[in-house]
């Protein structure tokens, strides 16, 4: 195997797209993982937080702080009006009226009547100087073997592995409390919970929303990672891709997470090497698979590997089963 192939899948481990993913999933355990909430709307959240940096700052050229906040009352006011007609619904009905409200997000976004604040179809940009004018690390490469970066990629893995740090410790805090125990019985039976005196609908709701914030702290990262934002990178592919992520890891493991989203783009760094490696040595011949096809292939692969993980691990590599217990009524 090529040597740059397995320094590539390293990197990946600690890359943007790790961090970014998994600050989406750790907002989905709190949702998913300890409420039993089934919200297939993570990318709206993501979206929200994008678009409260990128348009604050490039179209009505505020600082950067402002579109933080803008970003955070937005992604506030978004989970209000999500929860406030869904929450009552039933885990499946849920789940369709959250895919449905994400696009209606992401086709705001792109629609020409919005065009003057989103960009578009073709997206924003120059709105990340800000963020890295605060950049304390001198011009130059900082790291060692595959984990080496220039100054301006070190900085946002650095504020982005802060933030995971910083959510799980609060995760970790939080269900080891009397809140976090309630949500816990929510998942399992809210019934039970309901007849103990506990307002259900009121925590479901604040798990949806912390879980938002969660999530909008991902698109933060995404939009100042990249520079740029595009309203189709908040397609529902990418809650798909943060629940793989978290059920690889383990629903309702702090760092199932944070783990699960290492092994997934290190899983898919290595494969796409690897086929792409097989295609230049003649190992895979032209007419079964030619490298325009390897994006593809690779995760036919992946999910492939999901399947089997759900057959014969559904708790994923560090959950337990016990935690899969969902109250779909």
């Amino acid at each position: 195997m090529d040597i740059s192939i397995l320094n590539n899948a390293l990197a990946a481990a600690i890359g943007l797209d790790t961090v970014i993913y998994a600050l989406a999933a750790l907002g989905l355990n709190i949702q998913f993982g300890y409420a039993g909430l089934l919200n297939f709307g993570q990318a709206a959240f993501v979206a929200i937080g994008s678009y409260g940096i990128a348009s604050i700052v490039s179209i009505a050229g505020l600082p950067f702080w402002v579109g933080v906040l803008v970003g955070l009352l937005g992604s506030v006011v978004f989970a209000l009006l999500l929860g406030v007609p869904t929450l009552r619904l039933r885990a499946d009905y849920l789940a369709i009226a959250t895919i449905a409200a994400s696009e209606v997000v992401r086709l705001l976004a792109r629609s020409n009547s919005l065009g003057a604040y989103t960009g578009g179809s073709n997206g924003l940009t120059g709105f990340a100087d800000d963020f890295y004018a605060m950049n304390p690390f001198p011009q130059g490469t900082y790291g060692f073997g595959p984990w080496q970066n220039n100054e301006r990629t070190t900085w946002v893995l650095l504020v982005g592995w802060l933030l995971v740090a910083f959510v799980a410790l609060v995760t970790w805090a939080l269900m080891r409390s009397p809140w976090g125990r309630v949500l816990k019985g929510i998942r399992e039976d809210e019934d039970a919970v309901r007849a103990l005196g506990k307002n259900v609908y009121a925590y479901k709701m604040q798990a949806l929303v912390l879980g938002g914030l969660v999530g909008t702290l991902a698109g933060f990262v995404f939009s100042v990672g990249r520079a740029a934002v595009q309203p189709d990178n908040y397609a529902t592919a990418f809650t798909f891709f943060a629940y793989t992520v978290l059920l690889l890891g383990g629903a309702a493991r702090v760092l199932g997470p944070v783990v699960g989203a290492a092994i997934f783009w290190v899983v898919l760094s290595l494969t796409d090497g690897v086929l792409r490696g097989a295609i230049a040595e003649g190992w895979i011949p032209d007419g079964l698979m030619s490298t325009t096809q390897v994006g593809q292939v690779r995760f036919m692969l992946v999910g492939l590997a999901l399947m089997l993980l759900m057959i014969y691990r559904p708790q994923g590599i560090f959950g337990d089963r016990r935690e899969l217990a969902l109250d779909g009524r």
